[in-house]
């Protein structure tokens, strides 16, 4: 410069605050003043070069005031058009037209209002739009020019000058345009989407400048670290879990950095978290329309700058310990720690200054701090620990290594948790970014062989424990789950069994995918289950094998098998039903225990099935002379009732086993044992006497009924009514105890709505007609109608306890036969006697009358009966011969009981033809002389009544 140049030097107040900070950053010293000429030659440059970018401006917005005005003149000359068309058409209006050119004028509006006035308005439209376009364009390249310039000069800048030049404030001008340019292709986006090749021109030449401007912020920003110290020295740390306070010679730079220094460093931490805020918002307005999607949250970058110097400075400590991993995650932890408070304090106001939603500055750094340790797991540790996995030392290594990264997660995770505020990473999918386990997630072959180390550790100590039978013989004290207050009486080796399989479940826990969970669980849980459920069958099957499981110590050992099967599949039934396997449920769409649990289910319904059977079976070899004797339920006495102490001795041997059972059993398994052994009782007793064609008697039904409720005594120690549980039995007895008429005629008329009336609801209708068949009622003196078919005469015996039945067979005597050789006598005489009276004539068919007459005032019956039980004035014929005969050796052995005080003779007649006919007397002699006088007195009686 020219010393006539130079005039008077300004005052200081004159000059700009921008001026004064140059000057003071060049001119610090008096040394300086020697560097004017560069200074000088500096500004030189500096000048040209904005000089140039004038220059360059002032000739583009020339040429955006050119085309401007050339729109303006098209648009000029539209709008001309208009005011002509509308002029016309306000002409024709106001106008009255002659007569002869009425019709041109109509047509000519028509036109007009029907073609050139839509055809106007969208030419109108386009033109606006091309305007629109043209000054949305113009401000997009005028911006898009401001950021490449400020990059361009912070580039040039940091090539001429790297020590003195300040690009900060350079950035956030470049930032602050490249938000506005941001906004306008949002709205565009969303208003004029056919705009999009300009949205992609923008966004290219947008994209250039962001390569050159982030990496440079970065540069900027590392250096602004290495200026504060960052990061800090390692060798003060204390790796003593003990010590969780701060080392002596702990120092924290975002902590010491104060002044200029700090200014500077929040500019730079502005800069990039806007430049990151930017790259968000560019993303989602990018995949906006597209069917995609894709996580947008990404790792903090100023956070990630603050991590990768401290992770390349532990890597030599670490090199150091491959083979005692446990001070890795020592380190790593401590200084998570350390400066874990910092990041709250100091760097999260900026985070929220820049408008970063969804961040937290705690969680970014414990985030970075975990993947810089799981980068370095997957890298160096499990490499070496998969290379010789088959060696038991690298089994136990690779056990020992993966409870340190569990111990390592959860520690990481009570430092988020004590934040106090709400943690966004608790979501299943952000759980992967503070767990060192997520190295299984990008290699799943070494979850693989997690999962066999696994398994094998756990089935090796459940095998030892089921070894020993003492955990089979002992009962667990409390087995009670918190979902009831059910005691399952389980032996201990099940405590065993769910303690290994509560510890696998723990450290599945761990894992940050719901589908690593998933897979740990089928892979580990499932066998494991299996392998005890398999367990329980073999002992249950070699009790089975040695006893047919009739001895109690078999029966015993099977129930200790049920009652672990029943505890195991309740407790893995509730720990299906909590929220951590419901998410994995739900996302995979598949149960992870269902199967097992099924398994389970199925090997308690086989064997207390088998359990029950085999009481039956004790129950019926027991049982079965009292199933087998159906005279019983004929006859009047109980004297010859052989069975009832089979049956007797039936019922002890089913109320002891049940006792036995339930001393040992579950009550839930104890219940459906007992409910199925008295399905089984029901069914079988009621086939073996009811459904079997036996014949009842009153005192034959009087005696069952008694025997049945013997029954159901022994089961009312487990039930208030235990007739419920013995269905068929109970209606059997029901319909056995109805009156002749219910049973024999309202069923035959009624049928199944007659069955649904009375409350028989287990038995068919064919059961209960051959229920009703098989009753044998009696005559009693109301002259209640008998089971005996004959419709002319119903015969009534002496006494009111004396019966009709079927026959009485006694042990074969020699009196008996001497009994039957005299009956036979007896009958050839009777037989010979009707011979002749059939050779009467009809006229003496009174003989018959008089003859039953005389009888049943033998027996005792008076008139009135007489005439309800004979009808008088029959013809006489063949039939009535028979029926004669019948009446007549009726009347003769009732004779006899009348005379005979130790004679019992019963006869049964039915459809007019003599069934069974048997006699007995005390001696064969008193015999033989009441059955002379008898056959006297009634030849004596049918001579009287001839003459």
């Amino acid at each position: 410069m020219e010393q006539e140049g130079v005039g008077r030097l300004p005052r200081p107040s004159d000059l700009s605050p921008p001026l004064i900070h140059f000057l003071n950053d060049q001119f610090r010293t008096r040394d300086d003043l020697s560097r004017f000429p560069n200074v000088e030659l500096e500004l030189r440059r500096r000048c040209s070069h904005l000089e140039t970018a004038l220059s360059d401006l002032t000739c583009r917005l020339s040429e955006s005031f050119a085309v401007y005005a050339a729109h303006s003149n098209d648009i000029g000359a539209l709008v001309g058009g208009v005011r002509e068309v509308l002029f016309d058409l306000r002409s024709c209006e106001g106008v009255s037209p002659r007569d002869g050119e009425e019709g041109e004028e109509t047509e000519r509006s028509q036109q007009i209002l029907g073609k050139e006035l839509p055809a106007l308005a969208r030419g109108v439209a386009r033109v606006e739009t091309v305007r629109a376009y043209a000054e949305t364009a113009l401000k997009l390249d005028s911006l898009v020019g401001d950021v490449e310039d400020a990059v361009s000069s912070s580039v040039i800048g940091k090539l001429k000058s790297p020590r003195g030049a300040s690009s900060e404030e350079t950035h956030l001008v470049a930032i602050s345009s490249l938000k506005q340019i941001e906004d306008i292709l949002t709205s565009i986006t969303k208003a004029r989407p056919q705009w999009s090749r300009l949205v992609s021109a923008v966004d290219h030449r947008i994209d250039q400048a962001l390569a050159i401007l982030r990496p440079q912020a970065i540069a900027d920003h590392r250096s602004l670290l290495s200026s504060l110290g960052w990061p800090p020295p390692l060798a003060g740390s204390s790796l003593s879990g003990k010590n969780i306070g701060k080392s002596p010679e702990f120092s924290n730079p975002l902590l010491t950095m104060e002044g200029e220094l700090k200014g500077k460093y929040c500019v730079s931490f502005l800069s990039l978290c806007h430049l990151q805020e930017l790259q968000i918002r560019r993303k989602a307005r990018q995949l906006e329309g597209c069917n995609i999607v894709i996580d947008l949250h990404q790792p903090l970058w100023v956070i990630e700058e603050l991590v990768t110097p401290i992770s390349l400075a532990t890597q030599p400590h670490f090199s150091k310990w491959l083979d005692k991993p446990e001070f890795i995650f020592a380190l790593i932890f401590k200084i998570t720690r350390d400066y874990v408070d910092s990041m709250d304090d100091i760097l999260q106001p900026w985070v929220d200054k820049a408008r970063l939603v969804g961040y937290s500055c705690r969680e970014e750094w414990i985030s970075a701090m975990v993947a810089s340790l799981s980068t370095y797991l997957a890298k160096e540790i499990f490499p070496k620990y998969t290379e010789h996995i088959e060696s038991d030392s690298l089994r136990s290594s690779w056990l020992q290594l993966i409870d340190l990264m569990i111990s390592f997660d959860k520690r990481m995770q009570s430092l988020l948790a004590n934040s106090g505020l709400l943690i966004s990473l608790s979501e299943a999918d952000n759980m992967r970014s503070i767990s060192a386990l997520s190295v299984f997630c990008d290699c799943p072959d070494w979850l693989d062989i997690w999962v066999e180390i696994e398994r094998e550790e756990m089935l090796e100590k459940l095998k030892s424990a089921i070894q020993i039978e003492k955990n089979w013989k002992t009962k667990l004290q409390g087995t009670i789950l918190m979902s009831g207050s059910q005691d399952y009486r389980s032996p201990a080796v099940s405590s065993i069994f769910l303690k290994c399989l509560s510890l696998l479940i723990d450290r599945v826990r761990s894992l940050p995918s719901i589908s690593l969970r998933y897979k740990f669980l089928k892979l580990t849980g499932s066998p494991i289950i299996q392998d005890f459920l398999d367990c329980l069958l073999r002992r249950c099957q070699e009790s089975e094998g040695l006893t047919a499981l009739a001895d109690d110590n078999a029966m015993i050992n099977v129930s200790y098998s049920i009652n672990a099967a029943r505890y195991c599949e309740s407790t893995l039934t509730e720990w299906c039903e909590d929220i951590f396997f419901l998410e994995i449920e739900t996302a995979e769409r598949s149960g992870i225990f269902d199967e097992e649990i099924k398994g389970m289910k199925d090997f308690q319904d086989e064997w207390s099935e088998k359990i029950s059977t085999v009481i039956l079976r004790g129950f019926d070899a027991r049982c079965r002379d009292y199933l087998k004797n159906k005279k019983q339920w004929q006859e009047k006495s109980d004297e010859s009732r052989v069975g009832l102490k089979a049956f007797v001795a039936a019922l002890d041997y089913l109320q002891e086993k049940i006792s036995k059972l339930e001393g040992e059993l579950n009550a839930i398994d104890f219940t459906r044992t007992w409910r199925r052994v008295a399905s089984g009782v029901d069914q079988l007793v009621f086939n073996g006497v009811i459904a079997s064609n036996t014949k009842f008697s009153d005192a034959g039904v009087q005696r069952f009924v008694s025997d049945i409720d013997i029954l159901f005594g022994v089961f009312s120690a487990w039930c208030l009514r235990p007739g419920g549980f013995f269905p068929r039995l109970s209606e059997g007895t029901r319909l056995l105890r109805m009156e002749e008429m219910q049973l024999k005629h309202e069923l035959v008329k009624g049928k199944d709505k007659w069955l649904q009336e009375n409350g028989i609801r287990h038995l068919t209708l064919l059961e209960a007609e051959k229920i009703g068949k098989n009753r044998i009622f009696v005559i009693k003196n109301n002259n209640n109608i008998s089971s005996n078919p004959c419709p002319d005469f119903k015969p009534k015996l002496i006494g009111s306890h004396q019966y009709v039945v079927f026959g009485k067979c006694l042990s074969l005597s020699i009196g008996m036969i001497e009994n039957l050789c005299s009956l036979m006598f007896c009958i050839l005489v009777m037989f010979l006697l009707f011979l002749f009276l059939s050779t009467l004539p009809s006229s003496y068919a009174a003989f018959g009358v008089g003859g039953l007459r005389f009888v049943q005032l033998l027996n005792g019956v008076d008139d009135m009966a007489y005439q309800n039980n004979m009808k008088v004035g029959r013809n006489f014929d063949a039939n009535y011969v028979v029926d004669l005969l019948l009446l007549l050796c009726g009347g003769w052995i009732f004779s006899f009981r009348l005379y005979g005080d130790s004679l019992c003779v019963d006869i049964m007649l039915r459809n007019s033809s003599i069934i069974a006919l048997f006699g007995l007397a005390d001696l064969c002699r008193k015999l033989l002389l009441k059955i002379l006088f008898g056959t006297v007195f009634l030849l004596f009686s049918k001579t009287f009544f001839l003459v």
